[in-house]
């Protein structure tokens, strides 16, 4: 991408500190802009203030008032355009868990997994 062209922004939501660290870091090797949240409380707010994030990439299993599920539910209901990728190393998504057009990639992931995954959603 130019430096005249904005970078998409993903919005990475995962309460455990180095593996959301990583997560960014993997997120912008991979040519995004990352935004963090520790929580979907966090998240919503980011969601409310930048119009810019094309992708939620959360973990499902967080504390809070809503975990990863919910908040791909939340982020369907109030940003359809918003992409979601949730990620998890041991939870086990049932038929309906996140909206008809969201992606689950298992956990550990790796820089190759990621880069395909969102481009995969991008161009969706």
């Amino acid at each position: 991408m130019s430096e005249t062209t904005p970078k998409p922004v993903v919005l990475v939501v995962e309460d455990e500190v180095l593996i959301r660290m990583n997560a960014v870091e993997i997120i912008e090797d991979a040519g995004f802009q990352a935004l963090e949240a520790a929580n979907a409380d966090e998240a919503i707010v980011l969601l409310e203030n930048r119009l810019d994030i094309r992708i939620v990439f959360t973990d499902i299993d967080m504390p809070g008032s809503m975990n990863g599920i919910k908040l791909a539910q939340a982020v369907r209901g109030r940003w359809p355009p918003i992409k979601i990728i949730a990620t998890s190393g041991h939870f086990k998504l049932k038929e309906g868990d996140l909206p008809p057009d969201g992606r689950f990639l298992p956990k550990p992931y790796n820089l190759v997994q990621v880069t395909e995954i969102l481009r995969d959603v991008l161009a969706a």
